[in-house]
C-alpha cells in the first residue's frame, strides 16, 4: 500500500475524464445532427 499520493493517478483520471467527456460530447452532437436532418427532411416533404 502507498502512503504518498501520486500525481499520476490524478493526471489519468483527469484524462479519462477529458477523453470520455469529448466522446460523449461528439456523440450528443452527432445525434442532434441527425435529428435536425430529419427534420430537415420532413419539412421538404422528402
Amino acid at each position: 500500500m502507498r502512503e504518498g499520493l501520486q500525481q499520476w493517478d490524478y493526471v489519468a483520471a483527469a484524462l479519462a475524464i477529458g477523453v470520455i467527456g469529448t466522446l460523449v460530447l461528439v456523440g450528443w452532437t452527432l445525434l442532434a445532427m441527425v435529428r435536425a436532418e430529419r427534420r430537415r427532411d420532413k419539412v421538404r416533404g422528402k
